[in-house]
């Protein structure tokens, strides 16, 4: 954006922010086949929450959990899109960056599994 371009402020600055956050979910959607899986699996556990007799905040953080996967996700996808981005050949480092953000996705269905199952075990 040029220097004289006018900025966004306040209420309008928020609702681009919320445009393009809107476009990242759907870019997600659209090209990512995890994302689109964990997204169905994040709507049945939810509605599968409320047949468990838990408390509101345990049922939140169950929710939270699966929402946690989610975010995890785009993360990762938005580094293999950068680093696919930078171009196709094979580099340590990319190899690297791919694999500790799926590794970040893994630990937070990890911690979905950890808290699921002490929530409905205790």
């Amino acid at each position: 954006m040029p220097e004289s371009a006018p900025k966004n402020r306040g209420a309008m600055r928020f609702i681009q922010a919320g445009i393009y956050s809107w476009q990242g979910v759907k870019a997600a959607y659209r090209n990512e086949e995890a994302f689109r899986q964990e997204l169905m699996l994040a709507i049945v556990l939810t509605a599968v929450s409320f047949a468990f007799d838990v408390t509101a905040l345990e049922r939140a953080l169950m929710i939270a959990s699966l929402l946690l996967v989610m975010l995890v996700e785009l993360l990762n996808s938005a580094i293999e899109a950068v680093v696919d981005r930078i171009g196709p050949e094979r580099h340590e480092l990319s190899g690297r960056a791919k694999d500790i953000s799926s590794a970040a996705v893994t630990m937070a269905m990890a911690i979905v599994v950890l808290l699921w199952g002490t929530i409905l075990l205790s």
